[in-house]
């Protein structure tokens, strides 16, 4: 009988998913927590999106011009910007041309979750994926406020910290999707491109 439990017990370990499950609240900063308190390492998004791709829509949520400039991962089911910059007005704040937050950010997840064909409506898993992991939270929390259940947040995002000494001081080499060296690339794909 022992035998049995143990090989029962082994075998709900092995076939048990590895995803989702290495970060708890307390483990992530407070500007990458989320309401859900669903977050994936890089590794982890990679894991599910390859192995159940058709059951998870991931957006990559950073603007076009970081898509194009930056790279993006071919795994991407499309792009949709949390945030656009207006080009014509400065924020001296903050040193940057002025944010405004894309007000047809749901609307436009919800065409791509209808395009992908992927199952569930305002269950569907959905993960959504930034620079750093700061605007995928408020996404995901957005999501919720909107009906969506399972929203999941890259919490490494696709480039990654800034380290904070050394010969990379203030370089996004800490973490992240490109620095744990998973696939990506610059070539867009005009069927993953936001086009307004």
């Amino acid at each position: 009988m022992k035998k049995f439990i143990l090989f029962t017990f082994i075998s709900m370990l092995i076939s048990a998913p590895t995803w989702g499950v290495t970060l708890t609240d307390e483990q992530v900063p407070e500007s990458k927590r989320t309401q859900t308190k669903l977050y994936l390492l890089p590794k982890e998004v990679f894991d599910l999106k390859t192995r159940e791709a058709s059951q998870t829509l991931l957006v990559d949520i950073r603007t076009p011009a970081e898509v194009q400039f930056v790279g993006y991962t071919p795994l991407i089911d499309g792009n949709v910007p949390y945030i656009t910059y207006d080009y014509s007005d400065w924020d001296p704040k903050n040193k940057e041309y002025k944010r405004e937050f894309n007000s047809g950010f749901v609307g436009q997840i919800e065409n791509l979750l209808i395009k992908s064909g992927v199952p569930g409506g305002k269950q569907a898993r959905i993960i959504l994926m930034c620079r750093s992991g700061d605007r995928s939270a408020k996404a995901v929390d957005l999501m919720l406020k909107s009906g969506y259940t399972n929203v999941w947040s890259a919490v490494e995002g696709f480039e990654g910290d800034k380290s904070k000494d050394g010969p990379t001081k203030g370089q996004r080499t800490v973490n992240g999707w490109k620095n744990a060296l998973l696939p990506w690339t610059y070539e867009l794909d005009k069927s993953k491109a936001f086009i307004e």
